[in-house]
């Protein structure tokens, strides 16, 4: 099946920015990303998702893109000139020399490589570094209230001995001989030009004989450096906070990534939390249950009070609005929601057995009155047998 084009598979104008374009994509793979759809329409969506991370890989690099927009999906074919690993001034570069020489490189300008026999305004390859990834671990309540906290990360500095050139001191790095420094060569079949690293420096464009001993050839050392964080209110479990330029520093004078600090928060001895609302089990004695009354409860803003009435049942539930947390997003805070746990007497004396057994004995004679619930139960189960 034909691919579709890019810009239609994102839905943006072939003139849209890069913002325009990530913004799609997200949107995009919110929607059909697998965790968010199962059962049948899986496979669908798997299959979307698929093509939108294509189209944005495409559209997002600045090179890539120019070639799509002049070549359509033939300009990004990895596969397009691939057959004969061909090499600078090797055989296959002349393929259609009067041509390419007439017409230039026709991928030459777009990966700025250069024409047959030599390269034009090459230059080493520069990558942006790696994203790093720090898990941090608060309580509830630094994750209601917000915090300034420090951290300390693994950081890159320039090698001391060596100035960060990477090379002994005394001694100097070297061009490569396969690039000539430029850090690409270039393979080409006929008119066709594809730039690429270079296998023998990795796209340093040098060669390092003598490697400085304290840094071991990297012209870095790694160090511990701190940063301060700031933890927003309402930040919740598996949020993350992104540090912008503290990852892995970039090679060949690329950007550093960056570091996304996830929240982990630890489990609280009272509160659940569920979204912006709080949940805590409360006990209660029986003849407080009984007779009814009031009780004070924990928050975490301090304490509050419910009136319980009279003849409460375990698992009742009392919601106290607005005691919960305000999220991040959200403009009022949830609320606490108090379960009733009625707690039945233990390690009763003589005297307390005597008397709970009188007062089972006055129910009794009571009648059903006294434990509705009983009495319901019993009829259902009477039913069930019959």
């Amino acid at each position: 099946m034909a691919k579709r084009d890019y810009y239609e598979v994102l839905g943006v104008a072939k003139n849209a920015s890069e913002d325009d374009i990530k913004k799609a994509y997200r949107k995009l793979a919110m929607k059909h990303h697998p965790d968010r759809n199962q059962g049948d329409d899986a496979k669908k969506a798997e299959e979307k998702f698929k093509e939108a991370k294509e189209a944005y890989e495409m559209l997002s690099d600045g090179q890539k893109r120019a070639a799509y927009d002049q070549y359509g999906h033939a300009g990004v074919d990895p596969n397009m000139g691939a057959g004969g690993g061909f090499r600078p001034g090797g055989p296959g570069a002349e393929g259609f020399g009067g041509f390419a020489e007439a017409f230039g490189d026709i991928f030459g300008d777009i990966f700025g490589g250069g024409g047959p026999g030599g390269r034009r305004g090459g230059g080493q390859q520069v990558y942006r570094g790696s994203d790093l990834s720090y898990a941090m671990e608060i309580t509830l309540e630094e994750a209601a209230n917000g915090k300034e906290t420090q951290i300390r990360i693994p950081s890159w500095d320039t090698c001391e001995t060596c100035h960060g050139s990477g090379a002994k001191p005394g001694t100097s790095p070297k061009p490569c001989s396969t690039c000539g420094g430029a850090g690409t060569v270039h393979m080409r079949q006929g008119f066709f030009s594809i730039q690429q690293t270079c296998p023998h420096c990795h796209g340093s464009g040098k060669i390092i004989p003598d490697p400085c001993t304290t840094c071991s050839g990297q012209g870095k050392i790694k160090r511990n450096k701190t940063l301060e964080v700031k933890i927003p209110a309402g930040i919740g479990e598996g949020m993350r906070i992104r540090s912008s330029g503290n990852g892995e520093p970039g090679a060949n004078g690329g950007p550093p990534g960056d570091l996304y600090i996830e929240i982990r928060i630890k489990q609280h001895d009272i509160f659940e939390r569920d979204g912006d609302d709080l949940h805590c089990t409360v006990p209660v004695g029986l003849t407080t249950a009984a007779l009814g009354g009031n009780i004070e409860v924990p928050t975490l803003g301090g304490k509050a009070e419910i009136e319980l009435p009279e003849g409460t049942q375990h698992g009742k539930t009392f919601r106290l609005r607005g005691k919960g947390i305000k999220g991040v997003r959200s403009s009022y805070p949830g609320d606490l929601y108090c379960h009733v746990a009625v707690e039945t007497p233990i390690k009763l004396t003589e005297h307390q057995r005597k008397l709970l057994k009188e007062l089972e004995e006055s129910f009794r004679k009571g009648g059903d009155k006294h434990s509705p619930n009983a009495k319901s139960w019993t009829d259902r189960v009477r039913d069930l047998f019959k």
